[in-house]
């Protein structure tokens, strides 16, 4: 199994370096943040901070990524403490108020870049892990395709989809989870010989949708797809062999991948080095889990 260094894993003498190095990091951080500048200083490290941008962005290396994060951080930090410390007044009421929801708006998107660079700046690399050669020790899966109000068209290549994974047929299952219970459904779900599951009512939306479908299957393995996402042929062979391998794993999550740009891929020519909203956390992913 791929996992990172636990404290325990460092000699003392390192652990102890460690812990000055980053000392050392928090105080230049605080020092950055709260040193007080003049207007012409300030524009002096502005333009120095862009030119500085500009020349490591060329260079690919991961350190430099977090180097470049650390960057991020400080000046989003620095203009925070400015913001809060010198462009706050409460002359009147209503300009208190509409000083204080733009700050908190701007505090907002900082903590969601700060975030997205907890997520982003040392991606794992994980690659797939082999299962069995005995296909007769592979595990049991049933999929899920939770629905509620998309049409047909849309669910149907998810469906077909999944159901020409490369996996035993006798060790695969699918089920269309339709919260909508259209009759459309279940005469397309007897047609090509997939499950269907309904129940009375809709309490907890999509996570009660699968809760309720939890007690009436029975693999050993659920594999979760939203109604609009076809995986491919590939997808259980690439994800399961991790949860045989370590039984304390309980999930595995992959990313999104769009067959035509979004707006800020085209915009920025970045489509492959930054996939649309592939690693998003607040976007259910397609998974497999125990």
């Amino acid at each position: 199994m791929i996992a990172a260094a636990t404290e325990g894993t460092l000699p003392l003498p390192g652990r102890l370096l460690r812990g000055v190095l980053v000392g050392l990091g928090l105080l230049a951080l605080a020092i950055v943040v709260t040193v007080p500048l003049a207007g012409e200083q300030q524009a002096v490290l502005t333009v120095i901070g862009a030119i500085g941008f500009m020349v490591l962005n060329r260079f690919k290396s991961k350190k430099i990524t977090v180097l470049l994060v650390m960057i991020s951080v400080a000046i989003t930090s620095r203009y925070l403490f400015w913001r809060i410390t010198q462009t706050l007044e409460f002359d009147s009421f209503l300009g208190g108020f509409l000083a204080v929801g733009l700050l908190l708006a701007e505090c907002y998107a900082a903590g969601l870049l700060f975030l997205s660079y907890v997520q982003l700046t040392w991606p794992l690399e994980r690659k797939p892990v082999p299962l069995p050669a005995n296909e007769a020790e592979w595990p049991t899966v049933d999929i899920y395709v939770p629905s509620y109000n998309e049409s047909l068209d849309i669910v149907r290549p998810t469906v077909l989809a999944a159901m020409n994974i490369d996996w035993p047929r006798d060790k695969m299952n699918v089920y269309i989870l339709d919260d909508g219970r259209r009759p459309e459904f279940r005469d397309f779900a007897e047609e090509i010989g997939c499950g269907y599951v309904i129940r009375p009512d809709n309490k907890g939306a999509k996570a009660g949708n699968i809760n309720h479908a939890l007690k009436h299957t029975d693999g050993e393995y659920i594999a979760i797809f939203d109604c609009d996402h076809a995986p491919t042929r590939a997808f259980l062979q690439m994800t399961a062999g991790w949860l045989v391998r370590d039984a304390r794993i309980s999930m595995v999550q992959t990313p999104h991948y769009f067959y035509s740009a979004d707006p800020f891929e085209r915009n920025l020519a970045r489509r492959r080095p930054v996939p649309n909203e592939s690693l998003s956390p607040i976007i259910p992913l397609d998974c497999i889990v125990s």
